[in-house]
């Protein structure tokens, strides 16, 4: 019998050994409606959790799980959001950068160093900053803020949808489902949908 071990990935502490480093990723970008969400946090050099993940990867009572505990263990974090109205007047990716800069901004501890999930990033301030691409499957403390911004607009949204329940934000999450579509096609948009974006095909 031929037995087949998983390996789990470990993912980094730091990219630096010797800085305060805040790790920021974002939830809702590709989303038609409900703001863009950001997250950044800075977590201790010794930080263990098992079963942290970049937050696609996990279910929603593993983010839920992890959240509290992400939250007691950080040195500092914060969540900050972009409305759709400020999505549609700077572009969503501009938009992005501003909901990281908010969260950064909320942070009770002065990062010496940001690392940022994704290609591109607006500086913020004089902060040195690292793109990492796939960066919240790579570094612990990106990992981190990806759940924290995944579980705070889930929960945003799951609100919404009581004020709009035609179109399934508590299962969609604003993201362009099908059912979703269909129901923008039936019952038009609101105004909590980002119209600079392609809302129907």
């Amino acid at each position: 019998m031929v037995c087949f071990v998983k390996l789990v990935k470990m993912l980094k502490p730091f990219f630096f050994a010797d800085k305060i480093e805040a790790g920021c990723d974002e939830a809702g970008r590709g989303c038609l409606a409900g703001p863009v969400v950001a997250a950044a946090v800075i977590l201790p050099s010794k930080f263990i959790l098992t079963g942290l993940n970049d937050s696609k990867k996990l279910s929603a009572s593993q983010r839920a799980d992890l959240e509290p505990q992400i939250k007691s263990q950080a040195l500092a974090w914060a969540i900050a959001e972009v409305s759709c109205q400020e999505i549609d007047r700077l572009n969503i990716l501009n938009a992005s950068f501003l909901a990281m800069h908010r969260a950064i901004q909320s942070l009770k501890i002065v990062p010496e160093m940001l690392l940022i999930d994704g290609n591109r990033f607006n500086s913020y301030k004089q902060i040195p900053h690292q793109c990492v691409i796939k960066g919240d499957a790579e570094y612990c403390a990106i990992a981190a803020a990806s759940v924290l911004a995944k579980t705070a607009r889930d929960r945003l949204m799951e609100q919404l949808h009581k004020r709009y329940p035609q179109y399934g934000w508590n299962s969609n999450k604003g993201y362009p489902t099908k059912k979703h579509r269909k129901a923008i096609a039936e019952f038009g948009s609101c105004l909590q949908h980002r119209n600079s974006f392609t809302l129907l095909p």
